[in-house]
């Protein structure tokens, strides 16, 4: 691609813009958009267009909108070859698709190759489990939790406990509902000191009773044991086969012949356990201990039905193991399926597992760029890029290193957020971003980026450091870049550092109904390049040329200098800045300047005041542009007309010459404070006062804030002052 051509109608409070953009050789183009002139949405614009939305116009949705974006052969571009980078975006952090394609795609193929036949066992496994078992908690972190006290340990833990399940003899607990036995309200119940205690007494009372039952064992015996047997010998016909049971007790032998009898003797000892007085207590303690919510009701209301299961409880991680061993032995073929898959893999695995670890990606690139380029409290790290690179994990885990003085603490992302300052969270953005563009490099895809004030409120060590790496971007032969911004500064310094050429700038300019783009001007030093060449023939720079030789005579004479304090006068409304003329300007220029030809503007006697007030009058008349110099003048007429009125109005020379410093704000407080002006004058003048200094004296050649002001405010705020 090499040029792209935009038009666009009431696209996001855009009611027109048609322009095309060539990229030239350095693949980049630069705008500087004035805040609300069409800076964020143009963006928004191209990110509806990536993202296949429709554009509208927000603020007026009854508006017709139009979007067209095509090459120089008249194609649209493929919307998967844009990508939109906004000024800030805080929730904006890696993505699947960016720790998809940062990857070493031979490695991850064979891993996933290896891991195809097992992955298809453990699913059938976790499908067979959820439903044996009821639970809705993820099954594989929690199998891996219970047996090797880890989330990510599931094919360990499976391993680990491989004879213990194969040396099963029955499925005790094959049945029993998982999450109602096994949650955390319920575990936090359970480690109370009330409920251990009556669930203690429970269990001792309840062991009294076996020891005393004439046909229960509390080790061999029990009420389980019992009525498995019933049913086995009922299933298997037992008792219809004319067979007999002779059961030993305490006096004599009891025959049992029918499963009737059986169930009957079973149930008759179970009663006779279950109605002791101690024990009913004791349960009835264990009830209130935990009747808190309706989890651990649920969980009672079970208990209450399976008593034989409260010892159990003595030591619940053993349980909770034994669980899920039953439900493992209750689906013991699918389960061997597993482990057999994963042992025939394992050294290959964790040969591939290995190499991924130490392999260098182009997250550890990313990673190095941000932590040697930007100056943030903290450094970073990939912790699960292994995992990722093989297709485990499914998003990059960035571990964040926060740093004061000696000590070093590891943070999570949130946590890092609440005390970074603005700017540091903006570096942190920046990191996302540079994931985000490497990944778009590993595509191989010519991409056009649509980048909205990246370096925007970043100190200026961070800002050089994104500008470094937008140059970089620019020198890649699939990247073109549309830079756009409102700072001029930013702009000025995209044009040094050689990321943009001089006639790939722009400045956008929003007149009546539409945003049109013109050639950037005075992006270099204004005065070195213009207003000093035109200082005797354009009375516009003439004028725009007093500050800067104002800040020269500051530099090399001082503030003390006579002819610094005379070009302050044109500054400021002084008792001599009605009687400075042209003559004398020319004067100090040429002295300054140590001109050999000492040039003289035509019309020497004329005070430079009368030249400033006409070439104010030219300002508001002027066809609407970026007009630096015409910024300049109507500023400083601006400053002038209001302290002018003022002066007149105090009446007070004693005061008035005695200012030394602020004299429009001082001005200002005496005009309020006594009492002078109408509610609409005080409103005018507060109007001045809130235009900053440095923007007006454009002071130690930082011109960047007044070209950032918009042309049509200085306008209408003139008008206004002249009408004082």
């Amino acid at each position: 691609m090499k040029t792209l051509k935009v038009e666009l109608t009431n696209c996001h409070g855009i009611r027109s813009f048609d322009a095309t953009l060539d990229f030239g050789d350095r693949n980049a183009v630069g705008i500087y958009a004035p805040n609300g002139t069409m800076k964020t949405s143009f963006a928004r614009t191209f990110k509806d267009f990536a993202t296949g939305k429709e554009t509208t116009d927000r603020v007026f949705p009854d508006r017709e909108s139009s979007r067209l974006i095509t090459d120089e052969n008249g194609q649209s571009p493929d919307p998967r070859s844009v990508a939109v980078v906004l000024s800030y975006d805080e929730e904006l952090g890696p993505t699947e698709s960016t720790s998809t394609l940062l990857v070493n795609p031979e490695l991850r193929k064979e891993y996933e190759e290896l891991q195809v036949e097992l992955l298809d066992a453990r699913d059938a496994l976790v499908k067979e489990l959820k439903a044996q078992s009821g639970a809705k908690q993820d099954v594989i972190s929690t199998i891996s939790r219970v047996f090797t006290q880890s989330d990510d340990k599931f094919y360990d833990a499976l391993v680990r406990i491989a004879y213990e399940v194969e040396q099963l003899e029955d499925t005790r607990f094959a049945d029993l509902p998982h999450d109602v036995l096994f949650n955390d309200k319920v575990a936090t119940a359970l480690k109370g000191a009330d409920v251990q205690a009556q669930l203690a007494a429970y269990v001792t009372r309840l062991n009294q009773l076996l020891d005393e039952s004439t046909f229960f064992n509390r080790s061999s015996f029990t009420y389980y044991n019992a009525a498995n047997v019933t049913k086995s010998l009922g299933v298997n016909g037992f008792f219809t086969a004319q067979h007999s049971l002779l059961l030993h007790g305490e006096d004599e032998p009891r025959q049992i012949t029918s499963d009737a009898d059986l169930q009957a003797l079973i149930t008759e000892e179970k009663k006779r356990i279950s109605d002791d007085d101690a024990l009913r207590k004791k349960m009835e303690g264990v009830e209130r201990a935990v009747q808190r919510n309706e989890d651990t009701r649920k969980f009672f209301e079970f208990i209450a039905n399976r008593e034989d299961l409260l010892p159990e409880f003595a030591n619940v991680q053993t349980f909770h193991q034994n669980v899920w061993m039953s439900y493992l032995k209750a689906h013991e073929e699918a389960y061997l399926r597993v482990v057999t898959c994963y042992k025939d893999t394992e050294k290959r695995r964790k040969a591939i597992e290995q190499q991924a670890a130490t392999e260098s990606t182009q997250w550890d690139k990313v990673i190095k760029i941000f932590n040697e380029r930007f100056f943030v409290p903290f450094t970073l790290r990939a912790e699960n890029k292994h995992q990722v690179a093989l297709g485990q994990d499914s998003m990059l885990k960035l571990v964040f290193e926060f740093n004061d003085g000696q000590e070093s603490a590891s943070v999570e992302r949130d946590d890092l957020l609440s005390v970074l300052s603005n700017g540091e969270k903006k570096a942190l953005y920046i990191l996302n971003v540079l994931f985000e563009m490497e990944a778009r490099k590993a595509t191989g895809r010519e991409t056009v980026f649509i980048i909205d004030d990246l370096a925007d409120s970043f100190d200026y060590k961070n800002k050089y450091a994104i500008i470094q790496y937008l140059k970089e971007m620019a020198d890649h032969a699939n990247f073109k870049l549309i830079l756009l911004t409102h700072n001029f500064d930013f702009f000025r310094t995209l044009l040094s550092r050689g990321v943009v050429g001089y006639n790939r700038c722009f400045m956008a300019q929003k007149g009546e109904g539409k945003v049109s783009l013109n050639q950037a001007s005075h992006v270099k030093n204004p005065f070195i390049y213009g207003f000093k060449k035109n200082f005797f023939g354009n009375g516009m720079q003439r004028i725009a040329s007093v500050p800067f030789v104002r800040n020269i005579l500051e530099y090399t004479r001082g503030e003390d200098d006579p002819d610094y304090l005379k070009l302050t006068s044109l500054l400021h409304w002084k008792a001599e800045s009605a009687s400075i003329d042209n003559a004398e300007l020319d004067r100090i220029f040429n002295e300054t300047f140590q001109s050999s030809k000492k040039k003289k503007w035509n019309a020497g006697t004329k005070p430079v005041i009368d030249l400033l007030l006409e070439q104010a009058e030219e300002a508001l008349i002027a066809d609407e542009a970026i007009n630096f110099e015409n910024k300049v003048v109507l500023s400083i007429a601006t400053r002038i007309v209001a302290e002018q009125h003022m002066v007149a109005v105090l009446d007070d020379p004693t005061f008035t010459d005695g200012i030394t410093g602020n004299q429009t704000q001082a001005l200002f407080q005496a005009y309020k404070g006594r009492g002078h002006g109408t509610d609409e004058s005080r409103r005018i003048l507060d109007d001045v006062v809130l235009m900053r200094p440095e923007n007006i004296h454009v002071n130690s050649f930082m011109y960047e804030p007044i070209i950032d002001l918009s042309d049509a405010a200085l306008r209408e705020l003139f008008t206004r002052v002249k009408s004082l």
